[in-house]
């Protein structure tokens, strides 16, 4: 068949990790399941995205552990969100900072800044840390992209300064990864990113932010919990069924009301546009 003839069904390599040591949850191990998707069309990573998907590069993942389903898929509600005054604060911190909108590139700014933030990670927080180099950079997140994958650039005083990537889906936008410059570390751009997503979600007409995991517990992921509100994913549904997605309220938290629970339902992709203006 040929593969795009059923955008749902493209063909694809699957194959499954052997079991290593899970980065989050002590003594415990992560077994992933991939595939390999050369042609993948925006209706294919918008189903498997909705579905507790991952993306880099040409492949499409999610965990499949033994005995453990920890990995829990977050989305934000972004015509419901409203910033909390922290993050208020953080919009004017960055009342000078540049954004720019584009297909994935790599440049050596783009390098330089991703093993930068990295070796500072593995100092603070103790990541492994290993230099990636233009290859590897390549074909995580340049490659794949397709017509559905962006870079958001952040700068300022004109230095590259943050790089978040991330894939604009028919009903909302895949976080995918982003990084910074620790010097800039005062500006939580990382905070500021995904305020930014939201207005751009709101300027294209999509609801959800797709956030990937959450595991309760986890410091990692304590900031996924500031943006409600939001909903959370039972399981991994095949693309046969229906995601079912429910009211999520962070543990020892101050519970903020959220909608009922969603299901899929059409959606329409409407092109970025080339002027985003301001987060909110």
């Amino acid at each position: 068949m040929n593969p795009l003839a059923d955008p749902l069904h493209p063909e694809s390599t699957d194959f499954c990790t052997l079991d290593y040591p899970c980065a989050y949850l002590p003594d415990r191990n992560v077994r992933m399941l991939y595939r390999y998707v050369r042609q993948a069309e925006p209706e294919f990573a918008s189903a498997v995205i909705r579905r507790g998907w991952r993306r880099f590069g040409n492949y499409f993942f999610r965990p499949v552990c033994q005995g453990c389903d920890e990995c829990k898929s977050l989305r934000i509600d972004a015509e419901a969100y409203r910033p909390s005054r922290s993050q208020r604060r953080v919009i004017r911190k960055n009342a000078e900072t540049e954004i720019l909108l584009r297909s994935p590139t790599i440049t050596p700014a783009h390098l330089q800044l991703y093993n930068r933030y990295h070796q500072w990670k593995a100092e603070k927080d103790g990541w492994k840390h290993r230099e990636i180099n233009e290859r590897e950079y390549y074909e995580n997140f340049v490659e794949g992209a397709h017509e559905f994958g962006y870079e958001v650039l952040y700068f300022h005083d004109e230095i590259l300064v943050g790089v978040d990537l991330i894939d604009i889906l028919d009903d909302g936008i895949s976080a995918i990864y982003f990084f910074y410059d620790p010097d800039y570390a005062h500006l939580s751009l990382g905070t500021y990113s995904l305020i930014y997503q939201v207005g751009l979600a709101r300027s294209l007409r999509k609801r959800w932010i797709y956030l990937g995991y959450w595991v309760d517990g986890c410091k990692a992921f304590a900031y996924k919990e500031r943006f409600p509100p939001e909903e959370i994913l039972e399981g991994f549904p095949p693309l046969e069924k229906a995601p079912r997605w429910t009211p999520f309220a962070p543990p020892l938290e101050t519970r903020i009301p959220v909608g009922p629970k969603t299901t899929e339902k059409g959606h329409t992709k409407t092109p970025p546009q080339p002027n985003t203006g301001d987060p909110l």
